[in-house]
């Protein structure tokens, strides 16, 4: 039989909980309500924590989520505009697509930029 790292893993779990089990069986009554009540706030902060932190979370995506959407309204009238532009213009289509690529590219730089300020902030 092959002995993996998850079984031994296993076996020292369960050699951890039986001497935890064995401590708690040994401990006066006042020794383990005083662990209780000890886990028992442990457990209330590292739930205030967790409330905390996924409150904070949200705060942040739904700023990044309304940055972000300025960004995209601010360069969309700019691509709007060229857009408008590129049909009226008679040029040839290969300068069309040319400077089409290089406007994309720059608007994508610098929303990429605003962005990463946005998260930064």
């Amino acid at each position: 039989m092959n002995v993996k790292p998850k079984h031994i893993a296993t076996f020292l779990l369960g050699v951890a909980a039986g001497a935890a089990a064995l401590k708690y069986a040994k401990m006066s009554d006042e020794e383990k309500e005083k662990l209780t009540d000890n886990l028992k706030d442990k457990a209330n902060k590292f739930k205030d924590e967790a409330e905390t932190s996924f409150d904070k979370a949200k705060e942040y995506f739904a700023e990044l989520s309304t940055k972000g959407t300025d960004s995209l309204k601010e360069y969309w009238a700019e691509a709007e505009s060229y857009i408008k532009d590129l049909i009226n213009k008679k040029e040839k289509a290969t300068d069309i697509a040319a400077d089409a690529a290089s406007d994309i590219k720059d608007t994508v730089k610098n929303a990429g930029s605003d962005i990463k300020d946005a998260v930064k902030a």
